[in-house]
Order: structure tokens, then sequence, then C-alpha cells
């Protein structure tokens, strides 16, 4: 008996119309993506969310009610997906639809277009209100940690200068002696240490403490170093 109705079912699945999602689910879709998205978006921002239309080729059991949910591990920052699944209907399915949030605010926009290997300066640095969450990459919203930074790739004028757009900062190079704090629960304090690999920003560095032990810290500033313990 089961069988024949597991063979029933799948042939009524494959015999089912594409999927159809009411406007009204794809607005809860949307409310919902705003909503985390409100969340996330700095202070001051304008959060802006486009709902897309599930696989037009998905072929699902009919549904009396669907329901929006964030999937685990996804953002809601740019193009990504919110979940929708039948609660109530002849077969419970769960899909995904697209979205796009937008989150307008204001950042630091090339005034020019800037090839690789410039240096900014402030008079090729303009305020824009852009979509930040367009790309990937935190934005600028003063000139004052850009100016003197080198830029990595080209930028294109109106574009953002993003922190993936700026080459790293050498903050000390091998053989340097580095400030090192060592922060833990409740206390921090300092020591002195040899740079045994170049300090650049962004990136785990080995250092000798005085010691003679080798630890891994991460460059914060002119030869300076931070590590959790």
């Amino acid at each position: 008996m089961l069988p024949r109705l597991i063979a029933l079912l799948l042939t009524l699945l494959m015999a089912a119309p594409a999927l159809a999602v009411d406007a009204a689910a794809l607005e809860r879709v949307r409310q919902m993506a705003e909503a985390a998205a409100r969340l996330a978006a700095p202070p001051g921002t304008r959060v802006v969310v486009e709902a897309g239309s599930p696989d037009p080729r998905l072929r699902l059991a009919p549904c009396q009610q669907m329901q929006p949910y964030l999937p685990p591990g996804l953002a809601m920052w740019g193009r990504t997906r919110v979940g929708l699944r039948c609660v109530d209907g002849v077969a419970r399915w769960a899909i995904t639809v697209p979205v796009r949030v937008k989150v307008f605010g204001s950042a630091l926009v090339a005034a020019t277009a800037l090839p690789a290997g410039t240096a900014l300066t402030q008079d090729l640095l303009a305020v824009a209100e852009i979509d930040i969450a367009a790309e990937p990459g935190a934005v600028y919203p003063t000139a004052t940690p850009l100016l003197g930074r080198v830029l990595a790739r080209p930028v294109q004028a109106a574009q953002a200068v993003r922190q993936t757009d700026l080459k790293h900062r050498q903050w000390f190079a091998a053989g340097d002696t580095v400030q090192l704090s060592l922060a833990g629960s409740g206390f921090s304090i300092g020591a002195e240490a040899q740079a045994l690999s170049p300090g650049l920003e962004g990136q785990d560095t080995r250092l000798r403490l005085e010691s003679g032990r080798i630890v891994t810290a991460r460059p914060v500033g002119e030869r300076r170093a931070e590590m959790q313990l």
C-alpha cells in the first residue's frame, strides 16, 4: 500500500504546474529580509529590499500557506536569498527566493577614475550616497583613514573606495623591535618582541619574545602588534 501511495504522490508532483508564489508570500519574504537587514545596517543608512521570484522550473505540490524563513549562514546584504516553505499543503517543501538588499549611505568615492598605485589625497575623493551593500568590502564615511593610502586596483569615477581596494600597509619589517600588547580576561600587559616576518596589515606575523618564545600576533600600527591570550 505504501509504495502505491508514494508512487501516486510522485506522479502528482511531476504533473503539478510550475510553482506560483503569490504576491502576499513574496511581500512577506521582502519584509523579513528588510527587518534582518535593518538590524545589521550602519546607523543613518536607508535599506531597500527587492524580492525576486523562485526558479520558474520548480514544480512543487500545491500549498495553502507559505512561510518565509532566514537560511542559516546567509547575510541579508547585497544579493542573497530568503527561504520559503510550505506549512500547509499536500506535501511539505522548502525553497529559496532571491532578494537584493540595498543599503544606501554616505561614503567616500573616487572623484575621477583612479589607476592602481594611486596615493589617495583629499582632492581625489568626494562624498556621495551609494549602495554600500552593492559590493564586498567596507566603505569609508570620512577621508581621514584613506589619506596617503595606495590603491591596489583601479577605482572608477563615482565608485566607492573600499577596504578591499587598498594595498596592505606594512607596519614593520622583519628584525624590527615591536611593542607587543598581550590581552586576556580582565588584564592587558605589554612586552617587547623581535619581528621574525614583515608586519602586514590584516595578516598575522611571528614575533620572538625576550624569553625566546615565538608567538603569532596581529600588526595594528607602527611597530605595534596585539595578541589575545
